[in-house]
């Protein structure tokens, strides 16, 4: 009998002996706060996206998939059985350019996580090599929202050894995974990882994996620097709720119909383009 131990922004964590039941829902947050509204589908895509993704970087590292058939039939599709992984507390992410957070950490230092960079450099410029931008790792529901970090205050933190190979297999990972996207005409433009450890002691890559949840994709025959680029991730959705005029606190507004289904066609579109597999 499986038992719920955690219910998270997006996931659900469910307890089943020495393993974990992930369950991917609908939900979508922004600004660090759940939205009324989900995206159908969106847990599958998440899912399956991450699944095709942890098999094609299983040799960069090891990933904290059991199996994505042995769980519940009710969560089939959306769930995966996975090691029970002691998480790093640190957010480890790869930028290959300049949006979001990172553009206006660079605009107000010229740096992002101490990495400087050159002078010049607008929304969406495509850094001169990926760099490593860890951030802190705030608790759901704490309020307080995730700092970016240094690379000595990663050493600090897990030291020095620990935190070259959270450096090294974020970069590898992201170097990978653009390729693969590029290949498809779709643009990473930077990327999530969490990772922990597992029962042998390995570092081991948990969560999820290149999904529109934890990166940023934009179709790359439209990208052009100095603009808004074109989102095929949850910065759609990110943009209507700025444009609301609410407070980033809760209770979150209802997101619009045409909203939602451009959302899920997002997803959809992202999903199809990475796996040359039709969404079904």
């Amino acid at each position: 009998m499986v038992e719920l131990v955690h219910s998270g922004k997006i996931r659900d964590v469910y307890l089943d002996g020495d393993e974990v039941v992930l369950v991917a829902s609908d939900r979508v947050s922004v600004y660090d706060v759940v939205l009324p509204t989900p995206i159908p589908d969106k847990g599958r895509i998440l899912t399956q996206l991450s699944l095709w993704w942890f098999e094609r970087l299983a040799d960069v590292v090891p990933n904290h998939v059991v199996s994505d058939t042995d769980v519940p039939a009710e969560w089939a599709g959306r769930a995966v059985r996975c090691k029970r992984l002691k998480m790093i507390e640190v957010e480890c992410i790869a930028r290959g350019y300049l949006a979001g957070l990172g553009l206006r950490e660079y605009q107000a230092t010229g740096a992002v996580s101490g990495v400087q960079l050159p002078d010049g450099l607008v929304e969406g410029s495509r850094l001169p090599e990926p760099i490593f931008t860890p951030t802190t790792k705030a608790a759901p529901g704490s309020g307080v929202h995730d700092e970016f970090m240094t690379f000595a205050e990663v050493e600090a933190q897990v030291g020095a050894d620990v935190a070259a190979e959270l450096r090294r297999i974020t970069l590898e990972v992201y170097r990978r995974g653009a390729t693969v996207a590029a290949e498809r005409g779709v643009i990473i433009a930077d990327t999530k990882l969490e990772l922990g450890w597992a029962s042998d002691g390995s570092l081991t890559l948990g969560d999820e994996l290149l999904t529109p949840d934890s990166s940023r994709f934009w179709p790359a025959d439209d990208w052009q620097p100095r603009r808004a680029q074109f989102s095929m991730d949850k910065q759609h959705v990110r943009d209507w709720a700025a444009g609301t005029g609410w407070d980033k606190k809760p209770p979150a507004p209802e997101i619009p119909d045409e909203i939602v289904a451009a959302a899920r066609g997002r997803y959809i579109d992202v999903y199809e383009r990475i796996t040359g597999d039709r969404w079904r």
